[in-house]
């Protein structure tokens, strides 16, 4: 997603959070279950002083009651940008769908899927929420969201 003078919607924050991915990913590779990256970024985020919530809980209501499920994402970063963390052998629908979800009942406009057990490169891709108005979480309208890239980096 870009905003109107054509530049991406939190490039900068974006780098920031991608910077330490792939400093864990150097460091650790693939292989791991996703538990122990998501404790490494957790250490990592806070080294690059990122700022960021782990697991926290986002709550959503139907017909304007409180549901006693909710949304978990793995980090909130800048209280604006999702990072959902994966270790599997490939990002499927299923998990960009997480991501879009996330999107859709936060109402935030990014959200960074990584997916740590991908070999030989990490993969990630920058989801953004295209919607003007966020509406209820049961109504997802998957034609609103995009994958704006799709990336893998060799391990340094």
């Amino acid at each position: 997603m870009k905003n109107s003078e054509g530049q991406l919607v939190f490039k900068d924050e974006c780098y920031a959070i991608m910077g330490g991915c792939f400093a864990v990913y150097k460091d650790k590779g693939c292989g791991f279950l996703e538990p122990v990256y998501h404790e490494c970024m957790e250490i990592e985020l806070a080294h690059l002083g990122v700022p960021a919530v782990s697991k926290p809980k986002l709550s959503l209501e139907y017909r304007g009651q409180p549901l006693k499920q909710g949304y978990e994402p793995d980090f909130v970063c800048w209280s604006k940008i999702i990072l959902e963390l994966k270790a599997v052998s490939a990002l499927t629908d299923e998990h960009r769908a997480q991501v879009l979800n996330y999107l859709n009942a936060t109402g935030f406009k990014l959200g960074l899927l990584v997916n740590f057990g991908h070999y030989p490169l990490l993969e990630w891709e920058r989801i953004t929420n295209t919607r003007r108005s966020v509406q209820p979480p049961e109504t997802v309208d998957l034609k609103n969201f995009r994958v704006v890239s799709r990336v893998s980096r060799a391990k340094s």
